[in-house]
């Protein structure tokens, strides 16, 4: 078996696909991660951690790893 791999997500997605890709990874609705994003984002520290991610996480390739 194939360990996971955190990737951004290419069907749930709202902008990048980095809150879809979490949620998937921990396997957890993507909506609380966007929600923890947002709150987060009032401190200036979800913003400067979801462009870090945008930047860093990889796409998730055609065969879905």
């Amino acid at each position: 078996m194939e360990p996971k791999k955190l990737c951004k997500s290419r069907t749930n997605r709202m902008i990048a696909g980095v809150c879809g890709g979490i949620g998937e990874y921990l396997n957890i609705d993507p909506t609380v991660v966007r929600l923890i994003t947002v709150l987060l984002g009032f401190t200036g520290t979800g913003i400067i951690a979801y462009l870090v991610a945008a930047i860093i996480m990889p796409e998730v390739n055609q065969y879905g790893s």
